[in-house]
């Protein structure tokens, strides 16, 4: 366990600039349209969203590069998704 909490902070350390917000466990969702709440968007998997993190970069590259070296992708058969966000 100390060993895993070393890599992650000297990973949070490494990229302390791009991290803009560690974010945190993601909850129970819902799809909502004008008349209706559901659950989802995906019911069967759920349970495996861990969580979100925002991060800073100048590119898509960079921010891969980010989550290639982050503890999401430690484990075997883990992965981490990168999304763009798009502001007004």
């Amino acid at each position: 366990m100390e060993e895993m909490y070393a890599k992650f902070n000297a990973w949070k350390e490494k990229f302390q600039d791009n991290i803009i917000d560690m974010g945190g466990k993601l909850g129970g969702g819902k799809v909502v349209s004008a008349d209706s709440a559901t659950d989802g968007p995906f019911v069967e998997v759920k349970e495996v969203v861990g969580g979100f993190m925002i991060i800073q970069a100048d590119t898509i590259e960079e921010a891969v590069e980010v989550a290639q070296q982050s503890p999401g992708v430690w484990s075997p058969g883990s992965s981490v998704e990168v999304r763009e966000i798009h502001t007004p």
